[in-house]
């Protein structure tokens, strides 16, 4: 089963791909395009050119799980964007996704931060 907490670490890919891939093919991306270890235990999140469907590929230590959410109308309109360092994939917070996933925008939550410093 899948857990998603404030310490889970999510990556996103810019840049879209081709969800005529599986696990194998997303692997792939994870280890070449995204310099990442599939096998880490972090999420990696994915969508398709039309930004119709999102998938997210986590490996749990016994095995992969791929998670697709196609919108049956409308588009993910606020996708995360490149940096002017050149990334190819950008990290996001538990609760970020979780708006991604909704279709809304990420950049516009307003939350707590994760880890705050306690006052004397």
């Amino acid at each position: 089963m899948l857990q998603l907490t404030a310490q889970t670490r999510i990556f996103v890919a810019l840049e879209p791909t081709d969800f005529r891939r599986g696990i194998d093919g997303l692997c792939r991306v994870c280890r070449v395009e995204l310099s990442s270890d599939p096998f880490c235990g972090a999420l990696f999140v994915f969508r398709n050119r039309g930004a119709t469907a999102i998938r997210v590929l986590a490996y749990d230590g016994q095995g992969f799980w791929l998670c697709t959410k196609r919108m049956s109308k409308g588009r993910f309109q606020h996708w995360p964007t490149a940096t002017s360092d050149g990334a190819t994939q950008r990290r996001l917070l538990a609760h970020e996704l979780q708006v991604l996933l909704i279709g809304g925008d990420p950049q516009t939550v307003r939350a707590a931060p994760d880890w705050r410093p306690l006052a004397d």
